[in-house]
């Protein structure tokens, strides 16, 4: 089997979980590939593609148009497809229109351009409902990363093709590096603090976990932030210092690489997701494996996710998640069983339990 991986997002200026997916799934398929077969990255015409190379997986291939043009290539359904495959896996709804010689897979990762548009831009929304009502005809088969997913999924797309949960994973690279401590004070950090991991947008609800931080003034650690900026004017300082927060209470720490992600997660006390909308939730699944008590919304594949491991509050509710907080940073026998139960269910989530799946599918479908 030769399979193309299209792996535009990890080029994309702010490659979010979704770009994690795309290189993560691309390696376990190249780690876990049947004997004879090839999985090959493809992406749009960039002169820089070292963010999408990944050990183990030919290319990254490049498609003849840069990144915009192909999106409303594609978008507009024009023929261009990778070459030479049995089979395109799209790892997320930038995709081709099916050809007539390769199977088509789709990723889609949420539902929230339906549940959520107010979480989006305008232009957000219609691009996502169009692209997947395509993909819900077109594609031989549709992955979705939750059970929860593929329920909402089910309630707003005319789905031909089969729905698959393949869930996600861990990647190995967020363990805790030797010089974890270095690290977190070259980012001002002393260890006990929360963390929030997520791209700056509002969707994440950083707005809610602020409003929680100013309820209980003085109360609660320091917020180390981790995610690049989005869309939607998410800063964090100037949300703080609207709530009255003292200075020094909100860390923006921007991107980070993966070893300074690991250190911020090992010095951690407690990690909030306070989104209102997700279809997975990595940093969920990446703090309780790192040993990172986790405080989550109620969205449900947040819960879904977060099994019995995590602590639970209403979306949009920062009274509930101050409450939580405050409970929850002054209990050590809490925050010492959620690391246990965090730990143990993170253990469930493997890429290449992921990898594995797909395999499964691709041979199916090339099999008919």
């Amino acid at each position: 089997m030769d399979i193309a991986v299209v792996a535009e997002q990890a080029l994309a200026r702010v490659p979010g979980g979704t770009g994690r997916y795309a290189t993560e799934v691309a390696a376990a398929l190249a780690a876990g590939a049947p004997t004879g077969s090839r999985v090959t990255s493809w992406t749009a015409w960039h002169r820089d593609v070292s963010a999408a190379r990944v050990a183990g997986v030919r290319g990254p291939r490049r498609l003849a148009l840069p990144a915009r043009p192909l999106a409303a290539a594609w978008e507009a359904g024009l023929p261009l497809h990778p070459r030479g495959a049995d089979l395109v896996h799209a790892t997320t709804l930038l995709t081709p229109r099916r050809g007539r010689r390769a199977q088509l897979v789709v990723t889609i990762h949420d539902a929230v351009p339906w549940t959520h548009p107010e979480t989006l831009t305008p232009r957000g929304v219609r691009w996502h409902r169009a692209m997947a009502a395509r993909a819900a005809v077109e594609a031989d088969a549709v992955v979705v990363p939750t059970a929860a997913v593929a329920r909402e999924l089910s309630r707003h797309l005319r789905l031909r093709a089969p729905v698959v949960v393949a869930g996600a994973g861990v990647t190995a690279r967020l363990a805790r590096p030797a010089d974890a401590d270095a690290r977190l004070a070259r980012l001002g950090l002393t260890g006990g603090h929360l963390v929030s991991v997520a791209t700056l947008e509002p969707r994440k609800g950083l707005d809610v976990l602020l409003r929680a931080l100013a309820e209980r003034p003085g109360r609660l650690p320091p917020l180390a932030v981790v995610g690049r900026t989005g869309w939607g004017g998410v800063e964090p300082v100037d949300m703080a210092r609207d709530l009255g927060l003292p200075d020094g209470s909100v860390l923006p720490l921007g991107g980070l690489s993966d070893e300074d992600l690991a250190a911020v997660l090992s010095g951690a006390l407690v990690a909030v997701v306070p989104s209102r909308a997700e279809g997975f939730g990595l940093p969920v699944v990446e703090a309780m494996a790192a040993g990172v008590p986790v405080v989550t919304s109620d969205d449900p594949a947040l819960v879904e996710v977060g099994g019995d491991a995590t602590r639970v509050t209403p979306i949009g509710d920062p009274t509930a998640l101050a409450r939580a907080l405050d409970e929850l940073v002054g209990d050590a026998a809490a925050l010492a069983a959620l690391r246990s139960a965090g730990r143990t269910r993170a253990s469930e989530f493997t890429w290449s339990a992921v990898a594995g799946r797909l395999w499964d599918l691709y041979a199916e479908l090339l099999r008919d």
